[in-house]
């Protein structure tokens, strides 16, 4: 019963840090549409609090509940090697995250160099891995 409960707040920790992962990207987009101060300053804001506030304890709660969830099923990693590329993507994601909050700090100086355009392809690659991960734990293909 224990692993159930884990599992069910692992998946509400993805959702959670998906969905910042998905909106941060697009509030990138529209901050470097921007053109006056306010609006400028009024992204920082929201982009700051969404990584910190929402994106950074959402990461925190995936990794431990998901840790924990291996603890509670070691043999998982006998499953076959859909585990191991499950967890690939999983650190490709925390690296993404985290070039993410490289961005937010770029913004918050004023010295963003790239156009929304960039940010549009940029808010693709959750969706890649989660399409990608959501394969690999359902079908197991290999």
């Amino acid at each position: 019963m224990l692993y159930l409960w884990v599992k069910a707040f692992h998946i509400v920790s993805i959702v959670c840090w998906f969905a910042g992962l998905f909106y941060l990207p697009r509030l990138f987009v529209y901050h470097a549409q921007s053109e006056d101060t306010v609006s400028k300053e009024r992204f920082s804001v929201m982009e700051r609090k969404l990584y910190r506030g929402i994106m950074g304890p959402a990461m925190v709660a995936t990794l431990v509940f998901g840790i924990w969830l291996l603890i509670l099923n070691p043999g998982m990693f006998q499953s076959g090697a859909w585990i191991h590329a499950k967890l690939t993507l999983v650190v490709l994601l925390i690296g993404y995250h985290h070039m993410c909050g490289a961005q937010v700090k770029r913004f918050a100086r004023g010295e963003n160099s790239r156009s929304h355009v960039f940010y549009r392809w940029f808010n693709e690659v959750p969706v890649l891995i989660l399409l990608a991960i959501v394969i690999l734990v359902v079908v197991k293909p290999f």
